[in-house]
């Protein structure tokens, strides 16, 4: 059986991908959460999320989470850049 793109990912890019999808299931803080179900500071779990969803098996996996987290990501630098334009920077 020919394996899927989605198979190339790691158990531990699995997780943050189904965490991402249903983080706001769960109580308190998000930080808080990432801690302890993923064991991960907060900067490198989204450091490590942004170079996950640029990948092909991600998209794979869950193509409806990743699609909405690269247009939110799009949607921050168009607006950041729009400042910096504005601020000369």
């Amino acid at each position: 059986m020919p394996e899927s793109p989605s198979d190339a990912l790691t158990a531990d890019e699995r997780a943050m991908l189904d965490f991402e999808g249903e983080w706001r299931r769960h109580a308190g803080a998000k930080e808080e959460a990432i801690r302890a179900e993923l064991d991960l500071a907060p900067a490198r779990y989204y450091q490590l999320l942004g170079r996950l969803i640029e990948t092909e098996a991600a998209l794979a996996y869950d193509p409806m989470l990743v699609k909405r987290l690269r247009r939110v990501r799009d949607q921050r630098e168009a607006e950041r850049a729009a400042r910096e334009g504005a601020l000369g920077l």
